[in-house]
């Protein structure tokens, strides 16, 4: 299990502490480092290059914020789970491209949610980069069989599940709410925006199909209409319809219209 060095920062000296006493649970975070302000912070961050870095958003003159703009372009930013005592920030801090945000106290459970994503990150950066020099590899050799080089670069890359959200983070007036993807219905399109479905209830997300594609696991989620995403794992029925269409049935008797560009996605059921 590869070391994960961290660096804790925050002005509040029991924070800290308490922090650090949290992790040691976790056996793969090695922490290289505390400071107690944001221009400290800036300087650690530039000389030790942390993989991740709990940062507290408020601090006097030099807040959480400053640092991470204060690094864009400097170096390649290491991963940050803002940390604070106001969920006021929550929306500003996903805007900042923070991988979370922890409020305090900090919860254990939250905190293990927390560094499993950082888990997922850090393997994901690993897999490109190991790609990458494998590619870098292949051009220095000499005369590399092109046989070879072909069936590796044509191989369809198996993407690890670490690339696909399992949480969605729906901001609304100042508050994010957090869904866990395994129990959306369905998502459907509404110009720029994205109702998602899950259960009784209806949320609203900015965001275009396109996008919202990427961010979900196909083997899970598929799009069955211009402007609709289904999960497979909440269909229960299949209806056949004489022109060509088919309607699914999802759990809860809501019925959505799979329409005949999308009717590759049936045979998953058949």
């Amino acid at each position: 299990m590869a070391a994960i060095k961290t660096l804790l920062i925050d002005d509040e000296p029991l924070a800290l502490r308490g922090l650090s006493i949290r992790l040691q649970v976790h056996e793969d975070i090695t922490i290289i480092g505390t400071c107690a302000n944001g221009r400290e912070a800036v300087k650690a961050i530039k000389e030790q290059k942390p993989d991740l870095v709990f940062l507290d958003i408020q601090m006097p003159g030099f807040d959480g914020f400053s640092v991470v703009r204060s690094l864009v372009g400097e170096i390649e930013i290491p991963l940050v789970i803002f940390v604070t005592a106001y969920d006021q920030y929550a929306v500003d801090a996903f805007e900042a491209h923070a991988l979370d945000y922890l409020l305090k106290p900090v919860e254990e459970d939250r905190l293990a949610e927390a560094i499993e994503r950082v888990r997922d990150a850090l393997s994901q950066r690993a897999a490109v980069e190991q790609n990458a020099r494998l590619l870098e590899l292949l051009e220095k050799m000499d005369n590399p069989p092109s046989e070879a080089l072909t069936a590796i670069l044509e191989k369809p890359v198996e993407m690890p599940s670490a690339r696909f959200d399992p949480h969605l983070r729906i901001k609304d007036r100042g508050r994010i709410t957090i869904i866990d993807v395994a129990d959306v219905s369905y998502i459907d399109a509404a110009g720029d925006y994205m109702c998602i479905h899950v259960g009784d209830k209806t949320h609203i997300l900015r965001e275009t199909m396109k996008t919202m594609e990427k961010r979900l696991d196909p083997k899970v989620f598929q799009r069955v209409h211009r402007s609709t995403i289904i999960n497979l794992d909440k269909v229960k029925e299949v209806r056949p319809h004489a022109n060509g269409e088919c309607f699914l049935k999802l759990e809860g008797g809501t019925e959505l219209k799979v329409s005949r560009s999308y009717k590759d996605v049936i045979g998953r059921f058949l």
